[in-house]
């Protein structure tokens, strides 16, 4: 399968933490990828002066997992170190901090001897009592939402954008089937050290460039409900719209943010998503809270996905397990069931799905390491 595996690595790397009036959580996982090539960052509380402020990442590599790592490990200390930072000009200083960052990154040994190709995208956040500083470089993104609706979202970096495809030209390269000269599917991200090679031509005039476009977003306590940090793993599957009243639906199911996270990229899974998947989930004060209505609703769901798939199992009869289910699948996407998670859909259910399934067919594989609702959709 290329650079896919036979079927996808579900486990899981997990975090959480709480503290600054902040909650986060944390899920990845490698997913149909051979390689786990993201990373990440979450730290509450900054050193000295700072210690009101927080800061969360998300970094997808491509090419080998060596630039995400290290971002991961070195992007913040680039960024606090910078003359702009102790100006607080917290805007540049992130700018002046990825661009660092990249330069001292290709003078490692292992990078700088041109047999290290990899390359990492990179979102980040700073948030701070009274704002959020957001940066991002290439297509990982964030967004920000209040009552479940995106109020903001950071611009992928791709080689169509205008801005970008005339950098690129300008620059002695090309844009074909929307990538670098090809072959590269993002326009800014660090590392890809084989895109910046013009001697005569600043850092961010290059093929692919390291800067990182920078948001400044004022805090309201009363009505910020969450920012989603991701890697395109997930919006490759799943829009700002949907994934916003997804996790706002989420949330007033449970507060264990490691288990919506845990959610959120099974659900992606089951939508297609064949990439590694990172997610960082931060919680404000005003996020909706677990309330029994909604608990209720989503139980008597459960029970209602279980009375449709034990009726339509026992209509069909006994066939071969993996068409039988699939059959299944079909059928539950053509009805109008109510009450399916917004934005999750009926792929947001498919391992309840599964578990009802397997107590008729024991054997019964799990379905997100054969096919997906929006291949049965696709097919219908």
């Amino acid at each position: 399968m290329g650079a896919f595996l036979n079927k996808p690595e579900t486990k899981k790397y997990n975090e959480s933490g709480e503290g600054n009036g902040l909650r986060y959580g944390v899920a990845s996982m490698q997913g149909w990828r051979v390689e786990m090539e993201d990373a990440h960052h979450a730290q509450l509380t900054l050193n000295g002066t700072l210690s009101d402020w927080s800061y969360f990442a998300v970094f997808d590599g491509h090419a080998g997992a060596r630039v995400s790592a290290h971002c991961a490990e070195n992007l913040l200390e680039c960024i606090l170190q910078t003359e702009e930072f102790r100006r607080e000009d917290i805007a540049e200083a992130i700018r002046t901090g990825f661009l660092d960052l990249d330069k001292k990154m290709s003078e490692l040994p292992e990078l700088s001897n041109g047999k290290e190709k990899s390359g990492s995208t990179a979102v980040c956040a700073f948030v701070s009592p009274e704002q959020i500083y957001i940066a991002n470089c290439g297509d990982s993104r964030a967004v920000l939402a209040r009552g479940g609706i995106p109020i903001f979202a950071t611009r992928d970096h791709k080689p169509e954008l205008p801005s970008e495809k005339s950098r690129i030209v300008k620059a002695g390269g090309s844009v074909m089937i929307q990538r670098v000269n090809g072959s590269l599917a993002v326009s800014r991200a660090l590392g890809d050290y084989q895109y910046k090679r013009l001697s005569n031509r600043g850092p961010c005039e290059q093929l692919v460039s390291p800067e990182p476009e920078v948001f400044l977003h004022e805090r309201s306590e009363a009505e910020d409900e969450f920012m989603v940090l991701a890697c395109d793993g997930v919006w490759d599957v799943m829009s700002n719209d949907a994934l916003c009243a997804y996790v706002h639906s989420l949330l007033q199911l449970t507060d264990d943010l490691v288990a919506i996270t845990n959610q959120v990229i099974d659900t992606c899974l089951y939508k297609g998503s064949k990439d590694n998947m990172s997610i960082v989930l931060v919680v404000f004060p005003a996020a909706p809270k677990p309330n029994p209505e909604a608990q209720k609703a989503d139980k008597e769901l459960d029970e209602t996905l279980r009375q449709r798939v034990t009726a339509l199992i026992e209509s069909r009869g006994c066939e071969e397990d993996c068409e039988e289910f699939s059959w299944v699948l079909k059928q539950l996407m053509q009805e109008n069931i109510p009450g399916l998670p917004p934005g999750g859909g009926l792929a947001a259910k498919q391992a309840l799905l599964d578990q009802i399934y397997r107590e008729f067919y024991p054997d019964h594989v799990d379905s997100s390491e054969r096919f997906n609702c929006e291949d049965l959709a696709d097919s219908n």
